[in-house]
């Protein structure tokens, strides 16, 4: 099934002046920035990559609540569409400063969704990770299209699952907007509401089919690290949105072997 909204990529945008001075001077200087953590910053140089930067996107959507004005429960295709192609620029906005530093990829993403004091229905999509370059190959990580790839996988587990014979190949993400229903009568009988437990049964079904879907897209052999959230934004309790995330990863050897931990002691004097 074909993601709602993916049609609707980001288009036209220019990646602002400031930020293209910035990435200009860092790829110069060979400085970079990152928000891995010390250790992650440690094994990602030590999987063969190079930080070469901090990269973001954003995107500041207005979601019309005109569409929940249906009369029976189920999918806001409308706001699913929406709210997909927000995170979808936000995403491709960060790539762009990515390819713009040169980079193989992306590690460590993180997609936040944050509603701000200027209206009930405005919502801001932010996507930002450290961008990397491989020191031997660099090039052969980027995707089928040539674009950088994207992984929310932390630096422990980017250096684990490429350690193991893994690459990531992108950052894969599916959503669904659904009308519940009028708010359940209260009972007074313990029990089951069929209704709308099949509703969030479906919804989420939705959003794991289509993060599934832009997986298989990328010739992956699965997804590793699925979240999936469930949010209500600014609408009100009967209206919720489930979106599923995770990394799509391919083998790049036959041989799987697991680093295995190493126990260590402390030594108090």
């Amino acid at each position: 099934m074909v993601q709602p909204g993916a049609q609707h990529l980001a288009q036209g945008m220019e990646i602002p002046a400031h930020a293209r001075e910035r990435l200009a001077a860092m790829r110069k200087k060979r400085f970079f920035t990152s928000d891995l953590s010390v250790n992650e910053f440690l094994l990602v140089k030590e999987a063969g990559f190079s930080p070469l930067g901090l990269v973001m996107g954003s995107s500041i959507y207005s979601i019309s609540a005109m569409h929940l004005a249906q009369a029976q429960p189920g999918e806001v295709m409308a706001l699913t569409q929406s709210l997909y192609q927000a995170r979808e620029l936000a995403m491709e906005r960060m790539e762009a400063e990515a390819d713009e530093l040169g980079a193989d990829g992306i590690v460590a993403v993180r997609l936040t969704v944050a509603v701000h004091a200027w209206g009930t229905n405005i919502i801001e999509f932010l996507a930002i990770g450290t961008a990397v370059h491989h020191n031997a190959a660099q090039g052969s990580f980027r995707t089928a299209e040539g674009k950088p790839f994207t992984s929310d996988l932390s630096g422990q587990d980017f250096w684990t699952i490429l350690n193991a014979g893994y690459r990531p190949l992108g950052f894969v993400m599916g959503n669904c907007v659904f009308y519940i229903g009028p708010p359940a009568q209260q009972s007074l009988q313990n029990g089951e509401l069929p209704g709308p437990t099949q509703a969030l049964y479906d919804s989420r079904e939705l959003a794991m089919e289509r993060m599934q879907a832009e997986a298989e897209a990328l010739s992956a052999e699965g997804i590793v690290g699925v979240t999936v959230d469930e949010t209500n934004h600014t609408w009100g309790p009967t209206v919720l949105e489930f979106s599923a995330v995770g990394t799509a990863v391919v083998a790049i050897r036959a041989d799987h072997q697991v680093p295995r931990p190493t126990l260590v002691l402390p030594v108090t004097g």
